[in-house]
């Protein structure tokens, strides 16, 4: 399978996200996480700590590929038309974050049309960084209720950035929701393995 995160603003949750899918991807399989993005976030990740899989640049991408049998693809933030229609044609299921704040959500709508006008439906929008009011959480899914949405949210917890800064999943961290951020990931999981 493989899978692109990409989202037409930054501070969604994107990389954290690919980390994650990729780390459930990698269960029982051999799984790549290609870094895509220009401040290469996840390649910063992984060598500051041990993750389970393998993550390289774009530039080398080619030569790990064949290696795998997942492979997680993180973009860099506002990709162009032409990027997304490759995205879309390379891809066998296109996850799009985004955050509750309207700013995320616009540049997210502006996504959603272009790929309407690619007819694309491989498509699935997360929603990322949702605040511990469950209210907000809620009224973006009502908002984003027309579009493919996946059933689980990604709650805004410290132990993602605790498990960046060590360069480890989240359920690795010290931290008092860091099995409950992890279980949010499982969930999805299930969800785009179904």
């Amino acid at each position: 399978m493989l899978v692109t995160c990409t989202s037409a603003k930054g501070g969604v949750g994107k990389t954290t996200s690919a980390v994650h899918i990729a780390a459930i991807l990698a269960g029982d399989n051999t799984t790549l996480l290609i870094d895509g993005d220009p401040n290469h976030s996840a390649m910063k990740w992984a060598q500051r700590g041990d993750l389970p899989f393998k993550v390289v640049d774009l530039m080398s991408a080619a030569k790990h590929t064949r290696n795998f049998e997942h492979i997680v693809f993180d973009t860099p933030a506002r990709p162009s038309r032409d990027d997304l229609e490759a995205l879309v044609e390379g891809c066998d299921l296109l996850i799009i974050p985004t955050t509750p704040d309207i700013l995320s959500i616009d540049a997210t709508l502006e996504t959603v049309d272009l790929l309407g006008a690619l007819n694309c439906n491989c498509y699935r929008l997360l929603l990322t960084i949702i605040p511990p009011s469950r209210r907000t959480g809620e009224q973006t899914r009502e908002a984003l209720a027309e579009f493919p949405l996946f059933k689980q949210s990604i709650r805004q917890y410290a132990a993602y950035e605790k498990a960046a800064l060590g360069g480890v999943l989240v359920n690795q961290v010290k931290d008092r929701n860091a099995r409950v951020a992890w279980s949010d990931y499982q969930r999805l999981g299930k969800e785009i393995l179904t």
